[in-house]
């Protein structure tokens, strides 16, 4: 991650006319003097605003900032600082978030590629390759397509359609900081100390929300599709993929880039097909990352000690704070079981994708085992991306045990046939558990329990009338004395 935070940061300037300018400099305020109020650092290669503590116009950083800034920059530099002082939203900068990824996104990946806007012969491609995908997955998988139109999107689109997801991701561990933050305050001072607490949760959600953006953006310049990490990041029924991204994926792997385009639209859409008919999955994913993260704890300790110390001159102490990471998991059984779902409920995922992408891939594509094991290997190690939001909510968005769980789901193929496997998904208690991933003969050989028998009598007993109600037994009554009249 950058240490320059916001992006904020003005070149250095000499004066024009050498040591006459110095001392003009000097009777106008400049000199040695305390550093800028807003302790901005500057753009790498850069001094902080007015060349820096002791740089020319360092206790007038106004007349430094003017002096050295040309109107745009300027402009921009007070305009994230309002933000940043100003919201009063959520617990995350959202606004600020989208703004540092589209920033991180137009500044291009580390391997040097850039965004560029999708063309119409990219659109055409994956299109083509999803709607081919489709077809090969009907023969591996119960589940029909759940794709229901395919899209290719440039990195900065990707941003835009994803951002929502990590909102709902990301919102209930940013709470807990903001509300740990007045926590570590004695009560009798909070009430004093109320301006404090609220700008420094206005700082905490622009600082999260600054390093959210950043991971994000950088997430944009890997990702291949928008299911990449096993959780559904983008719009129900849309099956995307990032072109610039596929070219740079297969770049390396000596396969032919319609192969790679095929294999990875095969993910996608498998992905998409059991989200869109497995209904409970979606809620059943993201309430065990919401569960995981109830059980985080935030380090008072390190918080109390950038309360004890803050100062509004240096507001970048809190984003320091959290790119150490000031979260640790609770050892307590119930986090310890929160977990084993989450990785569990990940790799089942995951472990069922590469099952099924293998089985449609395999007899077509002389390319499937490589591909597949380089997908693998990729899951498993993360990117710097990943590693950032493990740094920022605690929690690593990787299946660990994918490769028992693809075993596990082909065995279930072998033993009970793609129908057999695939009705495991239609009760959350139907799947497999950390334990079954450990012995998964068990689990395959196991007498499963026919939960079809049981929605089908609870739903026959939601239609049946209920005769106890008051105003069925007044109808009830009615038609009786009917009946002895006649």
């Amino acid at each position: 991650m950058s240490d320059t935070p916001f992006g904020f940061g003005l070149p250095p300037e000499e004066p024009d006319d050498g040591d006459e300018g110095k001392k003009k400099d000097q009777e106008s305020g400049g000199g040695q003097g305390p550093a800028n109020p807003f302790g901005f650092g500057g753009l790498p290669g850069a001094g902080g605003f007015g060349g820096g503590p002791g740089g020319p116009g360092a206790d007038n950083p106004f007349a430094a900032m003017f002096g050295s800034l040309n109107p745009n920059d300027l402009g921009a530099a007070f305009q994230q600082l309002g933000q940043m002082l100003s919201y009063e939203g959520g617990p995350v900068n959202w606004d600020m978030a989208k703004q540092i990824a589209r920033q991180t996104v137009s500044q291009g990946s580390p391997d040097g590629t850039k965004d560029t806007s999708v063309g119409p012969a990219e659109r055409k491609a994956v299109e083509e390759a999803v709607r081919l995908a489709d077809l090969w997955l009907d023969d591996a998988t119960s589940l029909p397509s759940g794709a229901g139109s395919a899209v290719a999107w440039s990195r900065a689109e990707w941003v835009e359609a994803t951002l929502p997801a990590w909102k709902e991701l990301v919102d209930p561990v940013a709470e807990r900081v903001g509300t740990a933050m007045g926590d570590v305050l004695p009560e009798e001072m909070q009430a004093m100390a109320g301006p404090l607490i609220g700008m420094m949760r206005s700082m905490g959600g622009a600082m999260f929300g600054t390093q959210i953006g950043q991971a994000v953006g950088v997430l944009a310049g890997e990702v291949v599709g928008s299911s990449d990490i096993g959780l559904p990041l983008g719009p129900a029924g849309k099956a995307a993929l990032l072109p610039v991204n596929i070219e740079t994926f297969g770049k390396d792997l000596s396969v032919p880039q319609e192969e790679v385009r095929l294999y990875l639209a095969l993910r996608e859409a498998a992905h998409q097909r059991l989200f869109a008919h497995v209904p409970w999955l979606r809620s059943h994913l993201f309430g065990a990352v919401d569960g995981y993260a109830r059980g985080i704890k935030v380090d008072t300790a390190k918080l109390e000690d950038v309360v004890g110390q803050f100062d509004p001159q240096n507001p970048e102490q809190l984003q320091e704070a959290l790119q150490q990471g000031m979260f640790q998991p609770e050892d307590t059984p119930e986090q310890k079981a929160a977990l084993a779902r989450l990785e569990t409920a990940l790799a089942l995922v995951e472990g069922w994708v590469d099952a099924v992408v293998h089985a449609a891939a395999k007899p077509r594509l002389s390319s499937a085992d490589a591909l597949r094991e380089t997908l693998r290997r990729r899951r498993a190690s993360g990117g710097p991306a990943e590693q950032t939001f493990a740094t920022l909510i605690g929690l690593e968005l990787r299946p660990r045990r994918l490769r028992d769980a693809s075993r596990l789901w082909a065995s279930l193929t072998d033993a009970r046939g793609v129908d057999g496997r695939d009705a495991l998904w239609h009760h959350p208690d139907m799947l497999p558990t950390a334990t079954d991933l450990d012995d998964p003969d068990g689990f395959v050989h196991r007498e499963q329990i026919d939960f079809s028998e049981l929605d089908k009598m609870l739903g026959e007993a939601a239609d049946k009338p209920d005769l106890n109600k008051p105003d069925l037994k007044k109808k009830d009554e009615g038609e009786n004395k009917g009946d002895d009249a006649e």
